[in-house]
């Protein structure tokens, strides 16, 4: 039986290595762990790096909304707590999100980065992966898989109030989509 790799790293081109450098730090409260000949390795845990730049020595034009890319990478908070605390922090500081969906399975924050890539802070809805999985094939995942859009600032409110994460956690949070702009996600 062979063994499944664990996701690593993500590396990221650009023609905005300082911009994308000073992003990706603000939103994972990551750090450089080196910077020089047109790349830049950042990380937020104990891995040697797990985002990484490199910078074209041309301009790079944004992602198009109608080309084939990746859509983002996806990063993980234990608790509610934790993933809108975080939305505070960020929003405090100016850094909007792009996308916030009850995904169902997740509760997830989308940000979008200078160059148009995006970044997913999330938390599993569930214990267990066999829940999720359960639930991904249930009728309500079937019947809308991406999910609504909420509200994080009323999300942290009710949260703050005393609001059972195991409420808030759920679909009942939909509000209608601010961000018409936004691409859909998944």
């Amino acid at each position: 039986m062979t063994t499944s790799p664990k996701l690593a790293h993500v590396v990221y081109r650009t023609s905005q290595l300082a911009a994308l450098r000073d992003w990706y730090c603000e939103l994972l409260n990551a750090h450089v762990v080196y910077e020089g000949h047109g790349l830049c390795f950042l990380t937020n845990d104990e891995e040697h790096h797990r985002v990484a730049l490199i910078e074209s020595s041309e301009p790079l034009q944004r992602k198009a909304a109608d080309a084939a890319w990746v859509h983002h990478a996806a990063y993980t908070f234990v608790t509610l707590g934790d993933l809108l605390a975080r939305y505070e922090e960020l929003r405090d500081k100016g850094v909007e999100p792009a996308m916030p969906i009850q995904h169902g399975v997740t509760t997830s924050i989308y940000y979008e980065d200078p160059d148009g890539n995006f970044v997913e802070l999330q938390i599993d809805n569930f214990a267990t992966a066999e829940e999720a999985t359960g639930y991904m094939t249930g009728p309500e995942f079937d019947a809308d898989p991406r999910g609504p859009w909420f509200d994080p600032g009323a999300m942290l409110a009710q949260l703050r109030s005393g609001v059972a994460v195991s409420e808030l956690i759920t679909r009942t949070w939909a509000v209608a989509n601010p961000y018409s702009t936004a691409p859909s996600t998944s």
